[in-house]
């Protein structure tokens, strides 16, 4: 069959990073639909994310140069780094010998740390790159089980210290806000009281509720609706945030719909997939690690559930890993290698096709398709705007496509790889009756996106 690579004539990764500023057009904030993040001028903008939790932490400057240059060529939008980091971020210093706090008090940040922090996200910027700024990992106010801690938020100092760090950035449009740090509000505890009192100084510190985008990353609640389970009611929570687990065969798409159906309506996504190189369920001895398949298909099916973006993230990237690091949960790529595995340069391909199409009038429809509840590892899963729809088979299942869900009486349909960016017609039909697809290849890893369109 013929083939053609997806948007071919249009700017290539690399040159899109160069040649796109999109700070022009002002910060981000909530579209007017509630569904999805768009500039000040109203234009759309896709969150294709990168957890780079220790960015901060452990990368010199030509280091994180390196690394968002890289990311940005890869189509990447946002990078997620934390500010006060995971791995001892309190009392390990950076690259440069700095430590982020005096004598561990949040009312005092220690200026030479944060200069970096200034400079990585002033280079972020340069690449057309959004920061999700996690002011603290979460361990700093809950250490749980696994956090190295200290604990040292309180409801007064987590006010200081976001009006602090929220003043310190108000100025740049390449910023967005993410509390909790891959924790849980305790029951019966002032988890909900501190981040509340976080929120609010980060509000005050740039001037004003409408001038903070905020979110919150919490460890994996399943349908009790991300960040909402705790912050529903609060006016400071802009978009809502999930994290999978890092685990196969998840039913994000269910928590994503219930998130979607909640209200107040919010955007929704999750901020915290399945890692590539990941331990699955960080239990490798007997499920292995995650392969570049398992994660392109959370992208997927997370964004045709309703999500308004997606975050890619790799086991060694988080955790910036080089020789001579004690690495985390097992064996590891040198950060440096890890950058080019094969799901990190699948991710470009998962933007480009959502921006082939308008947008911001995107929803989920499962009613697209006759097939539409199978389990994960056979999901196939629908959503269309006013005159498109894509449907993804993560198995290369076939599917019978119902007619007259958009817009068009003479439809035409393409199979879309994702894992090459390559299209190849799949013929045209009349959109007055059920059709029936079958994607050209079926099985373990053979995923595939149907396009159709006037």
């Amino acid at each position: 069959m013929k083939k053609f690579v997806l948007l071919a004539g249009l700017l290539s990764m690399q040159q899109f990073a160069v040649a796109q500023n999109p700070f022009t057009k002002g910060p981000l904030r909530v579209s007017d639909n509630k569904r999805y993040l768009v500039h000040s001028d109203g234009s759309p903008f896709f969150y294709m994310g990168d957890t780079a939790w220790e960015l901060f932490h452990r990368l010199s400057r030509d280091e994180a140069d390196r690394y968002l240059k890289r990311r940005a060529e890869q189509g990447f939008t946002v990078v997620q780094a934390v500010a006060l980091a995971e791995l001892d971020g309190l009392n390990s210093p950076n690259a440069t010998g700095d430590k982020p706090l005096l004598n561990n008090d949040p009312t005092t940040p220690n200026e030479a740390y944060f200069k970096n922090v200034d400079y990585v996200v002033d280079k972020a910027a340069e690449y057309g790159i959004v920061i999700g700024l996690l002011p603290t990992w979460g361990d700093k106010l809950n250490k749980m089980q696994w956090g190295k801690g200290p604990e040292i938020f309180n409801t007064q100092n987590a006010g200081t210290y976001g009006r602090w760090i929220g003043n310190r950035y108000k100025n740049r449009p390449n910023i967005i806000w993410i509390l909790g740090g891959d924790r849980n509000p305790r029951d019966g505890s002032q988890d909900v009281a501190v981040w509340r009192a976080m929120a609010e100084g980060i509000e005050a510190g740039v001037g004003g509720a409408d001038k903070a985008l905020i979110s919150y990353h919490p460890q994996p609640n399943g349908m009790q609706g991300g960040a909402t389970q705790w912050f529903n009611a609060e006016q400071w929570l802009d978009f809502n945030i999930h994290q999978n687990g890092h685990c196969r065969d998840t039913p994000m798409y269910d928590y994503i719909t219930a998130s979607y159906n909640r209200t107040p309506t919010r955007p929704t996504m999750d901020a915290e997939p399945i890692y590539e190189d990941h331990p699955v369920c960080f239990n490798a001895k007997d499920l292995g690690t995650s392969n570049a398949y398992d994660v392109r298909k959370y992208a997927y099916l997370d964004l045709f559930a309703g999500a308004y973006g997606h975050t890619y993230g790799c086991h060694d990237i988080w955790q910036m890993y080089a020789p001579g690091r004690e690495p985390v949960n097992g064996p590891h790529l040198p950060w440096t290698e890890a950058l080019e595995l094969p799901a990190a340069n699948q991710m470009k391909f998962v933007r480009q096709l959502m921006e082939s199409r308008p947008l911001l009038d995107r929803v989920p429809d499962q009613s697209l398709i006759v097939e539409n509840n199978y389990s994960p590892a056979d999901r196939i899963q629908a959503t269309r705007g006013k005159e498109y729809a894509f449907v993804y088979s993560a198995a290369g299942k076939p599917f019978t496509l119902k007619p007259n869900k958009i817009a068009g009486k003479q439809l035409t349909a393409s199979w879309f790889d994702p894992r090459t960016g390559e299209m190849q017609p799949a013929g045209s039909f009349e959109n007055t009756r059920p059709q029936r697809f079958t994607p050209p290849r079926s099985g373990y890893g053979q995923d595939w996106v149907l396009i159709v369109g006037k």
